[in-house]
């Protein structure tokens, strides 16, 4: 039985609840760096990719509901951290930016607009490129030198593409399409339809553990429909009918690799490996997203409802979404993603909200 629309709000209301007050209590996921500075990468107040994807989440089920409430928990975290001084630019630091420019476009606040501004400024000019010109993948701790991990394109590529055409910018629209190709070109996989996690054009070029890791894969189903839909592309677009073909050959190998759960493994081809929830969820989304918007076929549908149902049930009494894997580096090993633990993080709650609230969509 598909769940109801009511029953379906009352999950993301625990969802956001928990969100917004996670904590690292045991001090497991903290990330020290050589500087000295500590990175809460768990809880709520600290700045990583984690909390970009997690404030998104929240800006999603905020343009459907307007509540003035979910705006004042974004405006809330920005102000805190901006009060703080801010944080070092990297790949995954740059991924809260997509849900500023969103908010700035709403509210017209002056004092977001130098923020956009430096830190696209940064992207497109400063950020190490590999090479042919991907984004590389540097974060907090480690520069990953001539590295492409296809986390890149939501954490930095959709950003930049979000503030170039709130700002009237073409190079960043042209840089993201560009970065779109790069990372197709290197990490799908044309024999599976599915993604490797990263490339390296060190050691004559390889997919490290040739992991066709979960989340990795749902971070291009997400930003395929999103750029899609942002760059308002045409039906005949060359860029749109390739990242459709993309799409199309991944949701097909998707369909294929979905346990009767509805979940997906983290490994996606090795069912010995865990059933994770935030990628079944982002899966979930992009899907259900790129059907509504006719990018790919209704035959999709039934695969993505399967998923909500495994994430309905993922959720716990107090909002935690379950079987949630923690950040993953990239791995030299397919054993070292089977042994990533498993904790509620703001990313998985917000990409559980994305799916919902995508769900509830097709319920009007």
């Amino acid at each position: 039985m598909s769940p109801t629309a009511a029953a379906v709000r009352q999950k993301v209301d625990l969802l956001i609840t928990n969100l917004v007050n996670i904590h690292d209590t045991t001090g497991e996921f903290l990330l020290p760096l050589a500087d000295g500075r500590i990175i809460d990468t768990k809880s709520w107040a600290g700045w990583e990719w984690t909390h970009g994807i997690g404030l998104y989440g929240i800006w999603k089920y905020y343009e459907m509901t307007g509540s003035a409430h979910l705006l004042q928990l974004i405006e809330d975290w920005f102000a805190a951290r901006f009060a703080e001084g801010g944080t070092t630019k990297n790949i995954n630091t740059m991924a809260v930016f997509l849900t500023l420019a969103y908010v700035y476009e709403k509210t017209g606040k002056a004092e977001y607009l130098p923020w956009l501004d430096a830190w696209a400024e940064w992207a497109m000019h400063e950020l190490p490129r590999t090479r042919y010109g991907g984004m590389q993948h540097v974060t907090y701790v480690t520069e990953n030198y001539q590295q492409l991990w296809d986390d890149t394109l939501m954490m930095t590529v959709l950003p930049l593409a979000k503030i170039g055409k709130l700002l009237g910018r073409p190079e960043y629209l042209a840089e993201a399409k560009r970065q779109f190709l790069v990372h197709i070109k290197y990490l799908f996989d044309t024999r599976t339809g599915l993604f490797f996690h990263g490339w390296t054009f060190e050691d004559g070029g390889h997919n490290f553990a040739g992991a066709r890791w979960a989340r990795g894969n749902s971070w291009v189903t997400i930003v395929i429909p999103e750029i899609i839909e942002l760059l308002e592309l045409e039906e005949t677009d060359p860029i749109r009918v390739h990242l459709v073909d993309t799409l199309e050959a991944q949701g097909a190998a998707l369909k294929g690799l979905q346990a009767d759960s509805g979940y997906w493994h983290t490994l996606l081809d090795h069912p010995d490996s865990y059933v994770e929830a935030s990628a079944t969820a982002g899966f979930a989304y992009g899907v259900l997203k790129a059907v509504r918007k006719r990018y790919i076929g209704a035959q999709y549908r039934e695969v993505a409802e399967k998923a909500i149902a495994a994430v309905m049930d993922a959720v716990d009494a107090q909002g935690e979404l379950q079987n949630t894997s923690f950040g993953t580096a990239m791995g030299d090993t397919l054993e070292f993603y089977k042994l990533i633990p498993r904790t509620a993080m703001p990313y998985g709650q917000a990409m559980a909200i994305m799916a919902l609230g995508e769900y509830l969509r097709g319920l009007y």
